[in-house]
This record gives structure tokens, sequence and C-alpha cells, in this order.
């Protein structure tokens, strides 16, 4: 994950803070409503890890027919990244 938990956390707390001052929500319960939005960022952010090592995968299985093709590397893993978030109908 490219954030640490702690960072996440506080990026939820933030998050939440911003849309009751806002007037956007409103609840009666901060801290419960602090640990939905920080739950549901580390699940998108530990589906793009589920994907990027599943693109891994795919092309550590097609390697060699990739060097006879002379096909890049990072341009393979963002073509084969995008059609696993469609797959997955992930926002990244």
């Amino acid at each position: 994950m490219i954030f640490s938990r702690e960072y996440v956390g506080y990026l939820g707390r933030k998050t939440v803070q911003h849309l009751v001052d806002a007037k956007m929500i409103s609840t009666g319960h901060f801290k419960l409503a602090e640990e939905r939005v920080t739950a549901a960022i580390l699940d998108e952010l530990l589906l793009e890890d589920k994907i990027n090592e599943e693109v891994r995968v795919i092309l550590d299985a097609i390697q060699e027919e990739m060097r006879r093709n002379g096909a890049e590397y990072g341009e393979m893993f963002k073509k084969v990244k995008q059609q696993l978030v469609r797959k997955y109908k992930a926002v990244l």
C-alpha cells in the first residue's frame, strides 16, 4: 500500500470533518463515520494492491512472449492494469 494506515486514518478523519463542516453530512457518531470512511479508503487501496499483484502474475506468465515481441514491461503493466480495473470496476 502506498500510504501508511495512520495516514489513511488521518485522511478518513479529515474527510469526515470536511463533510460535516460543509454541512454535506450530519452525524451524531463522528467516530463511527470516521471508521467507515477510513475502512472504505483502505478497501480501495488494498484493491489496487491486489490488482497490481495480479498484473505482475499475468506479466510473469507471458514474460517470454513479451520478450520475443519486444513489448515494454511498463507499457504492458499499464494496459493489463487498466483491463483489470475495468473488470473489478475499481476507481483508482
